[in-house]
């Protein structure tokens, strides 16, 4: 199966709703034993996560219907609770649409997690990395890995890049330094994750044997 490459805002929409597709797998794997898991996100548990997961997507999905502005869509559902697996996957079903039809177009998206408006290219470049690196955090914390093409990673490293050095708190850690025999060009993956301030190889106290998701 081919997969698009992120030359063009068109491909990146295309990009996030592949990620998003995959973490929705992963999530659908998910039992009652993994919720209280926890994960590289500090003092997130698994459910911490999904439960932030969920309210960015319904947030970016408002911000792409010109509604960013809104409190309550960036807040987690109350259905979240009784269903996180249905919850997530409603927040993806929520996100397809509005950003296939304004994630290429010229209007503002407002975000006020990250302070103000921006243009739709740039929005969409935030909420790949965000569900890209998460899908990486869900995996990981049940020992596993994401399956996602080089093209996701190789489009989310260009956005890493950017993160200032300051500022970056609480969305980001400090960058990891890379391991001294290897450089943070040759594997996207590895250097968004120490962009990012994530430990490549990161895994839960009590981890258990990689599942096959």
């Amino acid at each position: 199966m081919s997969h698009p490459r992120a030359g063009s805002v068109i491909d990146r929409v295309e990009l996030d709703r592949v990620a998003a597709t995959e973490t929705l797998r992963i999530v659908r794997g998910l039992d009652d034993k993994d919720w209280d898991r926890p994960t590289p996100c500090t003092d997130w548990t698994v459910r911490d996560l999904l439960a932030h997961m969920t309210s960015l997507n319904h947030g970016f999905a408002a911000a792409a219907r010109g509604e960013g502005g809104l409190p309550a869509h960036w807040r987690v559902p109350a259905e979240f609770g009784a269903d996180p697996v249905a919850a997530y996957g409603a927040s993806v079903g929520a996100l397809i649409v509005p950003f296939a039809e304004h994630g290429g177009g010229e209007r503002e998206f407002v975000l006020p997690t990250l302070g103000g408006a921006f243009p739709a290219r740039v929005a969409v470049a935030f909420h790949l990395l965000d569900l890209a690196v998460h899908a990486w955090d869900l995996a990981v914390a049940l020992g596993a890995r994401p399956r996602l093409p080089g093209s996701v990673w190789d489009a989310v490293l260009r956005t890493a890049r950017r993160v200032p050095a300051e500022g970056r708190a609480p969305h980001f850690a400090p960058p990891v330094p890379p391991a001294p025999d290897t450089g943070t060009g040759s594997d996207p993956l590895t250097a968004t994750l120490q962009l990012l301030g994530r430990d490549p190889h990161w895994s839960p106290d009590d981890q258990e044997p990689p599942r096959s998701l």
